[in-house]
């Protein structure tokens, strides 16, 4: 990033090189991996529809490599279920490929005239150097006011938007965040309105065909032997037709963790002693749960709907008529350095938010914005079982909008409870929803009925799949009848490669390692966004 936090343009062989930097573990569950491959092409249309290009070529270079070296390998991939799911997933990478080719020479063009201006920057700043020394009489304050007012300006810096740090901008967050999920929802009800099917959908989301891909193979097979992307995209075309591929090249990657882990259940919760059951009462005195309902309705869930991304669909209705705020005077405190933006004003593309914090390895992680009364919310919804000792979990859903990911939809999935456990049943029907919505899994809640506020062995064994997943998911941790709460991350490292290659199965077996997980609140990537609207889909029966 240059000093405004913005970030630099990178060529198409240094994005290549990035994408190639991801840490494949094949005990991980192919289910997981089948999953994290979805999210990284929401991701990446997300991204390229704000006009972050590079970030979306990365997220799609690193979809294809894991599709195609990877996931063939995984232990679990030649059971009859998992080949098809490869097969579909191989389509994907094909559906992707124009979308690379038109993606690679706008990157590379903008990265070389970043360069040539930095290399005239260079050349300007050489030879006012060297006027400075062989005159005295010019201050240094001079001549670098002078240098600067004539050196060109940098081009939009990955995709032209402002820098901004989530703490001091929350209230911007959350105006941008209601106007995109709106926007979204309205284009998605005029997606399924007009009758376009999924088929049609994604030729309009890879915004080209296989056939301009092949003829621009067989104009110049020399180039794609000398080419790492071509010669990756050589080598799907390959596979499609069944014949052995080109052993990739493996310079850039990093080696496969040899590891075991034990069955991870998606979310699951840790066994533990029953204490108290009545304590949580304590929480609510005088009120019950008929009480709480009432002040907290809970939506049904709603009727499925087609898997129609909704960021990319062009809107053929009537614009939506912009929300009225009422004029101030007061300036806002979200954005001290400039004016404040009118809601017509706030697009994604117009706003980057930064990192706000990293994992131990120095990787960053995207800011996380939380509702506030989610966990509230969420106590309501699971005070019946908490109170007969049974344990209540749910999903955490959202969106990913300027580089940010907003949590904007709880869903509690069908599952089985006890006093010790709890576990999703009818999986499928919880992704079909999700895929469905436009949804991304951004970490998941669960209650200790009568139990502190911590992660066992067994959640954190849960967790990595999440975390595999995407490294910023979370885990929230609902005490109840301690009136605490938290929300966790594994650390990375020690705490993913310990828990990764933990072969322990028994509920609770300790790890060596002390700091295996991390508050992600306080601080860390995640923000509590006052005033953030999320809904509550409740899919059991």
């Amino acid at each position: 990033m240059d000093r405004h936090g913005r970030v630099q343009p990178m060529s198409v062989e240094q994005i290549v090189e990035q994408a190639e930097n991801f840490e494949y573990n094949p005990l991980v569950p192919f289910k997981h991996w089948s999953r994290s491959a979805g999210t990284l092409i929401k991701e990446a249309e997300i991204y390229e529809h704000e006009g972050n290009e590079q970030q979306a070529y990365l997220l799609l270079f690193r979809h294809a490599r894991l599709i195609l070296d990877k996931l063939p390998k995984h232990p679990e991939a030649r059971s009859k279920v998992n080949d098809l799911v490869l097969q579909q997933l191989r389509k994907d990478v094909l559906q992707n490929i124009s979308k690379l080719e038109k993606l690679r020479p706008r990157i590379n063009k903008r990265y070389e005239q970043h360069q040539a201006i930095q290399r005239e920057r260079s050349r300007a700043k050489a030879a006012n150097t060297e006027a400075l020394a062989t005159s005295g009489r010019v201050s240094a304050d001079a001549q670098s006011q002078k240098r600067h007012s004539r050196l060109p300006s940098d081009p939009p810096l990955s995709h032209g938007s402002e820098p901004l740090t989530a703490g001091e901008n929350r209230e911007l967050a959350v105006k941008l965040a209601h106007k995109e999920i709106r926007r979204r929802a309205t284009a998605r009800k005029a997606t399924r309105h007009a009758g376009i099917t999924e088929e049609e959908e994604q030729e309009r989301r890879t915004a080209g065909v296989w056939g301009d891909w092949e003829e621009a193979l067989t104009e110049d097979e020399h180039s794609i032997h000398r080419d790492t992307l071509s010669k990756e995209l050589h080598n799907v075309r390959m596979q499609v037709n069944g014949t052995r591929p080109e052993a990739p090249r493996h310079g850039g990657t990093r080696p496969e963790v040899e590891s075991q882990n034990s069955h991870i259940l998606y979310p699951s919760v840790p066994q533990r002693s029953a204490h108290d059951q009545n304590a949580y009462s304590n929480s609510f005195p005088g009120t019950t749960s008929d009480d709480l309902r009432a002040t907290y309705p809970i939506s049904s869930p709603p009727q499925r709907p087609s898997k129609t991304p909704s960021y990319l669909v062009e809107d053929t209705s009537l614009p939506q008529r912009p929300d009225k705020e009422a004029i101030t005077h007061t300036t806002s405190p979200s954005r001290s350095a400039t004016a404040s933006p009118t809601q017509q004003d706030l697009k994604p593309s117009t706003f980057t938010f930064q990192s706000s914090a990293y994992l131990e390895n120095g990787t960053p992680l995207r800011t996380v914005f939380l509702p506030p009364d989610l966990r509230h919310r969420f106590l309501t919804i699971a005070l019946p079982n908490t109170t007969a000792n049974l344990e209540t979990c749910g999903v955490l859903c959202g969106t990913l909008i300027s580089n940010a990911l907003f949590i904007s939809k709880l869903v509690i999935p069908e599952q089985k409870s006890t006093s010790d456990t709890c576990e999703t049943v009818n999986e499928s029907d919880l992704f079909d929803y999700i895929d469905g919505e436009d949804l991304m899994i951004l970490g998941w809640i669960h209650t200790h009925p009568t139990q502190t506020c911590f992660m066992s062995s067994r959640d954190l064994h849960t967790h990595s799949g999440y975390q595999v997943m995407m490294p910023e998911s979370i885990a929230i941790v609902c005490a109840p009848s301690r009136g605490d709460w938290g929300v966790f991350r594994l650390t990375d490292p020690p705490g993913m490669k310990s828990v990764l290659n933990c072969t322990q199965s028994g509920l609770f077996h300790p790890h060596a390692e002390s700091n295996i997980y991390t508050d992600a609140l306080r601080p860390g990537h995640v923000y509590e966004a006052k005033g953030l609207e999320f809904d509550v889909v409740d899919m059991r029966r």
